[in-house]
């Protein structure tokens, strides 16, 4: 019986050892410069750059409302696609941006609406969703809300 098992080993070591090619001689050198050209265009990316990443609205009365743009540039290497814009409340409510790609050095814009509720200081929060590398940015708002004198 050891005969036998010492046999057979002694075959599948000599067949999977004869068996082995060399890998260097797989490797092709078109998959080579593709996978080169492929990973250089992985690596660029859209930045996304705004005028100003704050605004400040100063003092308003309570419920009245107010807006602001935010300008923004593509300064990267690719197309800028902005997927969404979420704020952090529905007082506060983004409009106006464009979901089609920024080439880049294009500038485009997007208004934030906010409503005036709260009170005393306000800050919110916009989140934009896009392809950068990071994969989203923020901008804020801020006001201070003074009570409404009807109340």
């Amino acid at each position: 019986m050891r005969k036998v098992i010492l046999g057979l080993s002694t075959i599948c070591l000599m067949v999977f050892t004869s068996c082995k090619e060399d890998a260097s001689k797989k490797i092709n050198e078109n998959s080579v410069t593709e996978a080169a050209e492929r990973d250089a265009v992985a690596s660029k990316f859209p930045v996304l750059e705004f005028e100003k990443s704050e605004h400040d609205f100063g003092e308003i009365e309570a419920k009245t409302a107010v807006e602001t743009v935010f300008n923004y540039k593509n300064t990267g290497d690719a197309p800028l696609i902005i997927t969404d814009i979420k704020t952090t409340c529905g007082c506060t409510v983004p409009e106006d941006w464009s979901k089609e790609p920024l080439a880049p050095g294009e500038s485009a814009k997007f208004t934030v609406k906010f409503n005036g509720s709260g009170s005393n200081k306000v800050s919110k929060t916009i989140t934009v969703s896009a392809n950068t590398e990071k994969g989203s940015e923020i901008v804020k708002i801020s006001a201070f809300v003074k009570p409404d004198p009807n109340a």
